[in-house]
């Protein structure tokens, strides 16, 4: 394998959120130009405002608008708009979701262009983003769409990997879109995420059920019995180590997620509701599935704490750590596979 450092593409999120300070305060930790190359996609302008205002102006970018300009010892930045910028801290503005877009739209490319290997996305506000160029629920289908794959949201830390069936649903449309075709989808995802992504050999998967106590033998409802089960015992009859359906409360109440590499919950606050108790603050969110490798912080905009100075960067920090650990591992997971041996019968010799 090359040792030459990943680049690692950035994306500034909401520039009224937390998301350019757990930015700057992750680049002033010396250790990450050591261990890959970094691209903020923002704007001088922009970030000068922020350093000056988080006392952070020691942090010296290289300025570029040409990927033949990298400087691979230092944290780069990429030109992606010239104008002044009006902030409103802790507003979700207009603004805010104009320059997060303008932001992702370019990391986004280059990352599809590979002039960089991996994106890391600050947060942003999933309504003042909305537009014309931008009519997702979130991050996670725009990057779908434009980078390719199926997409699995799958929440990392080191004690916990949760991946979810439904996301960004409401909660009274989760039962009708759940099959056990979709359950068997989604545990074939995060088990070939789990071998691919993080080097897990022969993983372990839980499935979460999806009423209380997991439907009680259809005494709460028959999803459990007649949807989820069947796909668990598919992927079980296929010499996968996946069990369940669990009762999530029990499961996660007495600590029965540590004797599993990765649970897969029904839907969105049934697996992230534990995750982040569990893990907050150093948490990653990773998406599974794509053509190519994307992380962010486990939190949001954190419009409430903005402009204070006292945003914790760890989640951001793993983040970057993250993306470049699954790169490596994709990589060389690759490299391992490339030129299989074939499988030949051998006759046994009277």
């Amino acid at each position: 394998m090359s040792d030459e450092k990943i680049k690692i593409g950035i994306s500034q999120g909401d520039i009224n959120g937390v998301g350019l300070e757990v930015i700057l305060k992750t680049l002033t930790d010396p250790s990450i130009c050591e261990i890959c190359t970094p691209v903020l996609f923002s704007s001088q302008k922009t970030i000068s405002y922020y350093r000056k205002a988080l006392n952070l102006e020691e942090l010296s970018f290289h300025p570029i608008r040409d990927f033949n300009q990298i400087n691979t010892k230092k944290v780069n930045l990429f030109n992606c708009y010239e104008e002044e910028v009006d902030f409103e801290i802790r507003k979700p503005t207009e603004n805010g979701g104009k320059y997060a877009l303008l932001s992702l739209e370019k990391a986004t490319e280059s990352l599809f262009l590979k002039h960089v290997d991996a994106l890391v996305t600050a947060p942003i506000n999933k309504h003042n983003i909305q537009g014309p160029n931008f009519n997702y629920p979130g991050h996670t289908e725009y990057l779908a769409d434009k980078l390719g794959g199926e997409p699995l949201m799958l929440l990392c830390s080191d004690e916990l990997r949760v991946a979810v069936v439904t996301g960004h649903v409401a909660l009274k449309d989760v039962s009708e879109k759940i099959s056990p075709e979709q359950i068997t989808k989604k545990i074939e995802q995060l088990h070939r995420s789990l071998i691919e992504d993080f080097g897990i050999r022969k993983p372990k998967i839980a499935v979460l059920g999806l009423n209380p106590h997991a439907g009680d033998n259809g005494v709460i409802g028959d999803e459990d019995k007649n949807i989820i089960l069947p796909a668990v015992e598919k992927a079980f009859n296929e010499n996968k180590l996946v069990y369940g359906p669990y009762s999530a409360d029990g499961f996660f109440g007495n600590a029965t997620y540590k004797e599993f590499d990765g649970v897969l919950a029904m839907y969105h606050d049934q697996g992230l509701v534990p995750f982040k108790t569990i893990s907050f603050n150093n948490g990653v969110n990773f998406t599974a599935g794509l053509n190519f490798v994307r992380t962010s912080p486990d939190h949001g905009t954190g419009f409430d704490i903005a402009g204070k100075n006292i945003a914790n960067s760890d989640s951001f920090k793993k983040a970057v750590y993250m993306a470049i650990d699954i790169f490596k591992n994709r990589k060389l997971y690759g490299k391992i596979y490339e030129n299989p041996l074939q499988h030949t019968n051998i006759r046994k010799e009277r």
